[in-house]
């Protein structure tokens, strides 16, 4: 059976993603078969297998440290949320209904099985699993028939790394007030305190350890400074969608309520030229060179939204001016309507953008799948496109039907394919083709906008989290912690 150790926190936000893949990516590099493993993950970035099932993208950015392909039984349970009281429940890459947080509070007892079968495929492939937690073990309110976090660590008997967030402040109230709140079965679980994100001396920080170390009675593994990373992190405490600078060449993502998959523009930020801003109201989109509607979790919800706070109408106007581009739910959109027959969003139907010439029907059955081939016939600014090579995968409950119309605007594009940037000379040849409308190229090629695969820019940055983990973390402690999983 495979060793396991499981990493929590104290509270959502604090790193634990990027610590689980960090310790994947160091012990793949010591020659260890590892994998990582979330039992319910609430996300609304997900992710396609090859077999057609859908997972959580931060277990996906997991298994690229650890140097495998992603598999649904690292993620048995994925959560999305539909509204602020319901989610779209997701069990071994199906969906099996919406559910009230309350309905699903009951049932989630029932997925103990479906767990720990996950769990028992995963060990007849890996030496070592390392487990993540999610929010907070501390959440008293959650702890009855708890599956993700103590309750979790109870069923494979793994041992607990527990990190803190400092760049939050009041770190060791986090960490002391976590270890009183869960209990001293629980509490013997952990062996080890992590503090997260430091900035500055850390002899500063050694007498706190030190009283933390006496007060807690755990040691603490490490304290981990502040990183600059580009990888993609939870959906819903990103610190991307803070940022306001605007660059050379300036891309809006319009960041509605239910926004999925942003994890598709990530690519453009490895461009030192390009700014990519998510935005929430007119005011805020300013005159950017390309607008992005992305996926969505409820498309006929969010478009409403787009059209009561203004944001619809400003894109229609700029759509004469700039590129407007839709993905999946953003997509559906930019038509000229929208049917819900079987009530899988709001139900009835609503006129779309009007910017493209096709209609979308909302199916309950999900179209699952990884696809790849070439990008044919673009038109407009980015006709340079055309014949390039794309990889990426369809997440959507709806067929949209294109008719035989042709677009009035041949600077509207939309596609059901997320990561369809992703490939480094599609999303280099957009950034070229924006510089090259807005009259800044002076002679520059398209060399002079750096964009490498992202698959390889992913993976120098695993080799980077790696390296500093392995510098700030005694993982001589961390190895002496791991031990045999016992499922019951």
């Amino acid at each position: 059976m495979a060793k396991v150790i499981m990493i929590q926190g104290t509270m959502s936000g604090v790193g634990k993603s990027f610590i689980t893949a960090g310790l994947c990516r160091i012990m793949r590099q010591d020659g260890y078969r590892v994998a990582p493993f979330k039992s319910q993950n609430m996300a609304l970035n997900s992710y396609i297998t090859e077999e057609g099932l859908e997972m959580g993208r931060a277990q996906v950015m997991q298994a690229e440290a650890a140097g495998i392909k992603p598999m649904v039984c690292m993620n048995p349970i994925l959560l999305k949320p539909t509204d602020n009281v319901g989610s779209q429940v997701i069990v071994n890459g199906e969906v099996i209904g919406n559910m009230s947080a309350t309905d699903y509070f009951k049932y989630k007892i029932g997925l103990i099985p479906v767990i720990k079968e996950a769990f028992r495929r995963l060990e007849d492939y890996a030496d070592i699993i390392v487990i993540e937690g999610a929010g907070s073990p501390a959440e008293i309110n959650l702890r009855e028939n708890d599956i993700v976090n103590m309750g979790m660590a109870d069923m494979v008997d793994a041992p607990v790394l527990l990190i803190g967030d400092i760049d939050r402040g009041g770190v060791f109230a986090q960490l002391l007030g976590t270890l009183l709140l869960i209990g001293e079965e629980e509490k013997a679980r952990v062996k080890g305190l992590i503090i997260n994100k430091f900035r500055g001396d850390k002899t500063l920080l050694d007498p706190g350890i030190l009283m933390l170390e006496k007060m807690g009675n755990v040691s603490v593994t490490g304290v981990v400074p502040y990183m600059e990373l580009s990888l993609e992190d939870e959906d819903s405490i990103t610190g991307r969608f803070d940022k306001k600078e605007e660059g050379m060449i300036d891309i809006v993502v319009i960041r509605y309520p239910r926004i999925s998959n942003f994890t598709d523009f990530n690519v453009f930020e490895q461009i030192k030229e390009v700014s990519v801003r998510y935005v929430v109201s007119v005011s805020d989109i300013h005159h950017p060179d390309m607008i992005i509607l992305p996926g969505s979790k409820n498309t006929m919800a969010d478009l409403a939204w787009m059209r009561k706070n203004g944001i619809e109408e400003a894109i229609k106007e700029l759509a004469g001016e700039i590129p407007i581009w839709g993905i999946c739910g953003g997509y559906q959109m930019l038509g000229g309507r929208i049917y819900d027959p079987d009530s899988v969003e709001a139900g009835g139907s609503m006129n779309g953008m009007g910017l493209l010439p096709v209609a979308t029907v909302l199916r309950k059955e999900k179209v699952r799948r990884q696809t790849k081939g070439r990008l044919q016939n673009m038109g407009g600014i980015f006709s340079d496109l055309s014949g390039l090579e794309y990889e990426g995968y369809e997440i959507h409950m709806g067929l949209t039907d294109v008719g035989n119309e042709k677009p009035v605007n041949k600077n509207v594009y939309g596609t059901y394919i997320h990561g369809i940037f992703d490939k480094g000379e599609i999303a280099a040849t957009v950034v070229q083709s924006l510089a090259r409308k807005k009259g800044i190229m002076s002679g520059r090629t398209k060399a002079g906008f750096v964009c490498e695969d992202y698959r390889s820019f992913k993976e120098k940055q695993y080799d980077k989290l790696a390296d500093t983990l392995r510098k700030y973390l005694n993982m001589g402690e961390i190895y002496g912690m791991l031990r045999e999983a016992h499922m019951e």
